[in-house]
Order: C-alpha cells, then structure tokens, then sequence
C-alpha cells in the first residue's frame, strides 16, 4: 500500500534544510538520497515561509515525472515562471498547444542532418579558439574560455553575418540577466519586479538590452530573413502545416531560449570534460591517439568526423554523468501520484535530479570515479534509460542534444588535437543556477603538442 510518510531530513528547528541547501545544495541532495532513499522529502525556510519539495532520485522515478506521466508534471514552477517573464514563453518555457505549435515549428531545424550543417560554423570557431590558445602564457581558466567559445558558436549559428553585432550585448548583458532570473526563482518571497531597486533596475537594463539587439537584427532582416541560411533565418522561414510562421516577438524568445540552452549548457561539458582529462593523462593519451589517426594534417574536425570519434564521445558522455549541465529539473505535480511507493500530493514541487541519479549506487559502482569505459555501446545498452539523462526525457527531452554532442565533441577534438592539458585544480566547487556553475575559475595548464 503505499505511504504518506514521506522521509527526509529534519535539519534546523524552524529552518529546515535551509542553511544546507544555501551552503551545498548538490551534496545536500545527495546526502539526502544516500540516508533517506529514493523519494524524500526536503524542507527549507521558516513557518510560513517554508518551501516544501519531493526529491525523486530513481531512474524509474526519474521515467515517470519526465516521461510516463509527464501530463501530471508540468513546468508551472517558481523557477519557470521567472525564466518565463525574462526570456519569454519561448521553446524551453511554453506549454500545451503553444508548446505543440512550437515544437512543430522548429523540429524540423534540429533534425541530425540539419544540424550537421552547423559544423562549420562551430568549426570557425573552434579553430579561432585554438589560435587564441597559442598565443596565451601557458594556462587559462576553462570557465571562461568554454563560455566564450560555445556564446560564439551558437551566435554564429543563429545570427550568421550579423555576429559581432550581437555578441558583446549578449556576453555583458546574458548573465546578468540568468543569475536575476535564478536568485528570483528560489526567493521565497519575491519583491514584484517595478520596485526601483538595483538589483532590478540592473536586470531590466540587461533585459530591454537584449531584446534591442535581437529585435534590430530581426527588423534588418525584414523580407530577407527567408533567405539567410542561418538559424534565425531558418526560424524566420518555418511554417507549420497551416501556413502559420512565428511573429517578431515569438522569434525573439526563440532565440533568446536558444542562447540560453545552446551556450552555457555546452560551455558547462566542455570545461568538466577538460578539467577531468587534465587529471586523468591516461586517458587524455587515448583521446590523442584517436585523434591522430583521424585529423591526419590538422584538418578542420567535420560533421563526418562525429561518428568516428566514439572514444572522446565516451570520455565526454562520462564528463556529463559527473557534471550534468542540468544538474535538477523542477517540475509541479498536478494531481496525486504514486512514485516508488510514496505518495506525491497534487501541488507539490518535484525535482528530479541527473547529478544525483548519475550517482545511484545501484546503477553505478564506484560513481565518483571517472571511467569512460562505462559508455561503451554494451554498457549503455545494459542500463536503464534513464539512468543517465543529462538532456532530461520524455516529451520535452531537449531538442538541442544531437547540437551540444556535435558542438562539443568538434569543439574538443580541435582544441586536443593540438594541445595536452593539465589541471592545476585538485577540486572544483560546485554551485548551480539555471545550469551547473564552478564556483571559481578552473585552471588548465597547456601544453603544444
């Protein structure tokens, strides 16, 4: 029969997990599934103020909120709604048939052929990158350089010519924006956004910032739009079964939503995945070799190149695991539902969490320890589905993953086709916001090939 009582940690007296979750919110999940199990309950913040949610950390649980009743868990959380009000009711946001008209609309963008024709721009890039590189003194922080490559990817991608106009707004005004958006929706309280203060007036500066370029660039393409290959003038093209296109605004939170998803989730894989190869030389050796026998010359990596690179994917989708970019996903349960057992009043936030999932003892020996091996295709045919989900599930599974795999895996083979790493990091601390964040710089030493 299942039960009511739902376990998890007492915490403080009238705080809860409160000061926890603010000091180490990750391994406050995970300690929480390590002594509770695999649904718990977690409270935080004083009588009346007090927020309540169900940690869901089975893969099998993880399967039922995303995927196997995915209606009765829908994104009308805290969190979404304030990503909603920044960014727009845009493709990672809406819901219902705004969702379903979307979906229908820029699904045929992200096809793999499609987005193996975004290769050579991530190529461009890639390369520029490596130039930058050599000519750095000898070390540079993964956090930042990641981040500047894969806003440059994905600004070339969406906005083709017209790049440099939009990228300094992006890179200044971006973050500023993300990190509101974030302290916004785990607030308690909330302070209604027209009050003048400056943490406000700081965001809403960067949020008409951001809107005026993507709007100007939008209005500059006028007619043209059609006819640009990239993805805005892809967008701007789409049509849906009845004829019907998305309109300046719904364009605008398109891209938006695509810079994003598209940049800070890749830039995130991109540093953990150097950041542990520059501990594990062993395994950086073997990436090398693979790579040497395919990039023969210093060729440019290619869109065909992807396939035949199953190691580095290995030692990447093994990164992922450790570091999911999307470390939690929130969720509000509609109605009543029964998940391991437990019973998840209707209301309630649920979250489920890849960073601890991708830890569950059951489905991972020795989880903390870095082993690509565990990517080999029988391996990953041998476990559940959803043991390992870093671009979530179900129906709304990221429509970007063959993109971040693509950008990433080229991005990593130009970058270690001509440099050894080390890290001068032994650890690296964690935080997370809309996605996973270091909580300070992680350091690469670089070595010329």
């Amino acid at each position: 029969m299942p039960t009511t009582q739902v376990p998890g940690p007492a915490g403080v007296p009238l705080l809860g997990s409160m000061f926890d979750l603010k000091r180490d919110p990750l391994g406050t999940y995970l300690a929480a599934h390590r002594e509770y199990g695999d649904v718990v309950r977690l409270t935080a913040g004083p009588p009346g103020l007090r927020a309540e949610f169900y940690g869901v950390y089975s893969p099998e649980g993880a399967q039922q909120v995303l995927a196997g009743q995915a209606a009765n868990f829908r994104k009308e959380n805290s969190f979404y709604e304030e990503i909603r009000i920044s960014f727009g009711n845009g493709l990672l946001t809406s819901q219902d048939t705004d969702y379903q008209r979307q979906r229908r609309l820029i699904q045929p963008l992200f096809t793999r052929r499609r987005v193996d024709g975004y290769a050579d721009a991530i190529g461009i890039e890639a390369e520029a990158l490596v130039d930058r590189w050599g000519g750095m003194p000898g070390s540079v922080d993964a956090v930042d350089e990641m981040s500047r490559f894969a806003l440059r990817a994905v600004s070339r991608i969406l906005f083709g010519a017209d790049l440099e106009t939009a990228l300094d707004s992006v890179r200044t005004n971006f973050p500023v924006l993300a990190h509101y958006v974030t302290a916004r929706g785990f607030q308690p309280v909330r302070i209604p956004r027209t009050w003048p203060t400056p943490s406000n007036r700081e965001a809403m500066a960067a949020e008409r910032a951001l809107y005026q370029v993507c709007d100007s660039i939008i209005a500059a393409r006028g007619g043209a739009a059609a006819e640009s290959d990239d993805l805005l003038g892809l967008l701007a093209a789409a049509r849906d079964e009845d004829g019907a296109q998305l309109d300046a605004t719904e364009l605008r939170e398109q891209v938006l939503v695509f810079l994003l998803a598209g940049h800070e989730t890749t830039a995130t894989s991109l540093t953990f995945t150097l950041h542990l190869l520059g501990h594990h030389p062993e395994v950086q050796a073997r990436v090398h070799e693979e790579l040497d026998g395919l990039l023969a010359g210093g060729r440019r990596p290619t869109a065909a190149d992807y396939n035949e690179l199953p190691y580095l994917t290995m030692v990447l989708k093994e990164a992922m695991r450790l570091y999911p970019a999307a470390p939690v996903i929130g969720r509000l349960a509609v109605a009543e539902s029964v998940i391991g057992g437990t019973v998840i009043p209707a209301g309630a936030n649920v979250m489920v969490a890849p960073y601890v999932t991708h830890r569950h003892l059951e489905h991972w020996e020795d989880p903390e320890r870095f082993d690509p091996e565990r990517f080999t295709p029988e391996a990953e045919a041998a476990r559940h589905r959803y043991a390992w989900f870093p671009f979530g599930g179900g129906p709304r599974a990221c429509i970007g993953q063959h993109f971040s795999m693509l950008e990433s895996v080229l991005g990593l083979a130009a970058l270690l086709r001509t440099f050894e790493v080390e890290a001068l990091d032994n650890e690296v601390a964690l935080t997370h916001g809309i996605t996973l964040e270091a909580a300070s710089p992680v350091r690469l030493r670089l070595k010329r090939r």
